[in-house]
């Protein structure tokens, strides 16, 4: 499968690229970011796949979480596709933020006129590391996952989902149950149909209920002043909940920042929330946790 080479920037002795490609699974072109760290030069190297969350593409965590450091310090690609098919001139796939264009939601969508194209799931799952593994110096056997929001639920579903094939798993504010948020029911309805049965294969607190294969130690990081904690989009608890009764490892962090309040300020002090100022504070701590599983 082809590549074009969209961008090339050196960072941290190695190289922070964007890729163009023909996607089969999604019937349209796709771009992805790579870092290559310098060990890419002369060795192969881990892969640590990033997900992002709705609105997105490519381009948000390549150049604001700040991870690059992090990466050629040890040694890991990191992969950073883009949220869902674009251009397929879908009816009604611009309308909204939330549905359709940049929120694939990680799904393989099964309803017309969906299901042709979004297929997000399968693109992360198979395709995408297949072109990977073919195109860079990747170790296929050492690969790892995480993501944010949106991105978090497609990390830890794909992680639950397929035992033993991602290291490692982590998220910055995850939507942890989408069958019981606004955004999930309707995602998950327009893709997937009105059978809920059939949302729980892609609800990370369903699947945890079922996992039975390696250990999975999970790191989650959480802004205590996220403003869709609040809004009961993300829903954390009923993840650790299935968590803690299936014995399975998860640390959840709920990061909330000092305040130094002036009396200038008027009381107006705010802790950490859902955007990428959040996800850049705590970054080197996902790369390390992801590191240590997949060291040689």
């Amino acid at each position: 499968m082809a590549l074009k080479q969209v961008s090339s920037n050196k960072c941290f002795e190695g190289f922070q690229k964007v890729f163009e490609h023909d996607s089969a699974e999604l019937k349209c072109k796709m771009k992805f970011g790579i870092y290559l760290p310098p060990k890419a030069e002369t060795g192969k190297c881990p892969v640590l796949y990033w997900l992002s969350g709705l609105t997105c593409t490519e381009q948000n965590f390549i150049t604001k979480a700040g991870f690059q450091q992090a990466a050629a310090e040890h040694g890991l690609i990191v992969v950073a596709p883009d949220t869902s098919p674009r251009g397929c001139n879908i009816e009604g796939e611009d309308e909204s933020w939330d549905f359709g264009t940049g929120a694939g939601f990680y799904v393989d969508a099964t309803e017309d006129p969906w299901k042709t194209n979004y297929r997000m799931y399968s693109y992360i799952k198979d395709e995408l590391p297949k072109l990977i593994n073919a195109n860079f110096p990747t170790d296929p056997e050492r690969m790892s996952i995480f993501g944010h929001s949106m991105g978090g639920h497609g990390a830890l579903i794909l992680a639950l989902k397929n035992p033993g094939k991602y290291k490692s798993v982590s998220a910055f504010a995850p939507i942890c149950n989408p069958i019981q948020c606004q955004w999930g029911k309707k995602a998950l309805g327009g893709y997937l149909g009105p059978d809920t049965s059939k949302w729980e294969a892609y609800d990370a607190t369903q699947l945890v209920k079922a996992y039975s294969g390696p250990r999975l130690d999970i790191l989650i990081d959480q802004g205590k002043d996220d403003q869709f904690l609040s809004a009961g989009q993300l829903l954390p608890d009923n993840f650790i909940a299935a968590c803690t009764e299936r014995k399975i490892p998860v640390v959840f962090r709920l990061q909330q920042a000092s305040c130094f309040c002036s009396p200038r300020s008027q009381g107006y002090c705010f802790g950490y929330d859902h955007s990428y100022f959040f996800i850049a504070t705590f970054i080197n701590d996902h790369i390390k946790h992801h590191a240590k599983y997949l060291s040689a």
